[in-house]
């Protein structure tokens, strides 16, 4: 059985097409699901990012 998988904030926000410091502002805010401090770094488990983007597109998909 395989470690899940961490990404880094950097690689978060090339995931969403946006800064780093707006990832770091949205796990300030509560908004980001799943950041996990680890000494210095803030790791992001991709299974909860992807069970967060499917929540956000059918809620999304809801209100159209």
């Amino acid at each position: 059985m395989s470690a899940p998988k961490y990404l880094t904030t950097n690689e978060v926000a090339a995931r969403y097409r946006t800064a780093p410091s707006t990832v770091r502002y949205w796990r300030h805010i509560g908004y980001i699901p799943g950041g996990v401090k680890r000494g210095r770094k803030v790791l992001y488990n991709v299974a909860i990012l992807d069970a967060w983007d499917a929540e956000q597109a059918q809620a999304g998909g809801a209100a159209a």
